[in-house]
């Protein structure tokens, strides 16, 4: 093992070690509440539910697992109750060697720390959930969902491993089965990094054929974090944490960014479409009076950050001008906080987290 690579597992370790008592603490805070707050009901239960996709054309939505021991969760949206989805007492698992004969195996289904995922529709009631794992490995785990029965089925298929251990944070597909990942940090390169203005990430691609992923040159910034496609496929949005916007890349030639948000007033972190064709992101505020600012010339404190609740933004954002509004603003929540994404779904909106011990809903009718 080279020395960035050694470097990169220990900061690792140390930022999933930190992540883990940053998760104990908040849902041991809300252990025996679940109570309706500042407009939002919960479902309480599901462990740092990161990322959220719906299964299509159904009620039920995946949530991923971003701690130690956490599984995939099943949230039935219309009941408000959720399950263990993955990986159950019997995790299925049916390589698909065409596609993934490289990738190694499955992984140990106890072992999985998901973040990450994207779901794509395919025929007669299945699709492929991606899901960005950093248990056993660092990869992407890719699963059937089989949606044709009472609940959705989970059957892992296949992985691409990340190339020298780096971690991905958000995974977006197209229809041919490429996909696109952020990386946000590059061995050796830390938060305060990206936040001091460095280059620290990039996106990467994968196609059906190819060994692992590869950087997309043109696509260095400051902490990447979330992605998603356009509908036509010719495009690429990602969202930069540090710069505060969504920036739109052309697919055929992404060395030119061909347009981006404003500064945004929150932090932005994942990015999914909607319905309407927007993107939608969310996030926690970055100038606050109680919690102070994020960024600028002090180093960043992820448990500094993580520990204090602070306010929180959904935006809609129209890929073909950039411009954005708010769906959704609400002030701190002591329940609920390290907002992550905004799921839009019917009539509602449901919130994930990096560290907590719920999920959040509030209806969107006038």
């Amino acid at each position: 093992m080279n020395k960035h690579n050694s470097n990169c597992s220990a900061t690792s370790i140390l930022l999933l070690i930190l992540l883990l008592l940053l998760v104990c603490t908040t849902a041991n805070a809300g252990d025996n509440n679940c109570e309706a707050a500042g407009g939002f009901g919960f479902v309480c239960g599901p462990k740092s539910a990161e990322d959220l996709v719906q299964v299509p054309d159904t009620r039920w939505i995946i949530a991923s697992g971003m701690e130690p021991g956490a599984p995939i969760t099943l949230i039935d949206s219309q009941q408000k109750s959720w399950e263990v989805l993955y990986p159950g007492d019997r995790p299925r698992a049916k390589q698909n060697m065409d596609t993934f004969g490289t990738c190694p195996g499955s992984p140990d289904p106890n072992n999985l720390i998901s973040h990450g995922l994207n779901i794509r529709p395919g025929p007669n009631g299945h699709s492929t959930l991606y899901v960005v794992n950093h248990g056993d490995r660092e990869a992407i785990e890719v699963f059937d969902v089989d949606a044709n029965g009472t609940k959705p089925v989970l059957t892992w298929t296949g992985c691409i491993v990340t190339p020298e251990g780096k971690q991905i944070n958000s995974v977006a597909s197209f229809s041919d089965g490429s996909l696109v990942a952020t990386i946000p940090l590059h061995p050796g390169k830390t938060i305060s990094d990206a936040f001091a203005g460095e280059i620290t990430g990039a996106v990467y691609q994968w196609s059906p054929g190819d060994s692992t992923f590869e950087v997309i040159r043109g696509t260095e910034l400051p902490y990447a974090n979330g992605i998603e496609v356009s509908a036509d496929e010719q495009e690429f949005y990602v969202a930069s944490s540090v710069l505060l916007n969504v920036i739109a890349y052309s697919r055929s030639n992404p060395a030119r960014q061909l347009r981006a948000t404003r500064t945004m007033a929150l932090i932005p972190d994942n990015l999914h479409m909607d319905a309407q064709g927007r993107l939608v992101t969310a996030g926690m505020v970055v100038n606050d009076p109680v919690c102070g600012d994020v960024g600028g010339s002090e180093l960043f404190s992820l448990e500094k950050f993580a520990s204090c609740h602070r306010p929180f933004i959904v935006k809609a954002i129209d890929p073909a001008t950039m411009e954005n509004i708010d769906l959704l603003t609400s002030p701190a929540l002591d329940s609920f906080s390290n907002i992550t994404m905004a799921l839009l779904m019917d009539n509602e909106i449901w919130i994930g987290t990096f560290a907590g011990d719920r999920v959040a809903y509030r209806s969107l009718k006038p």
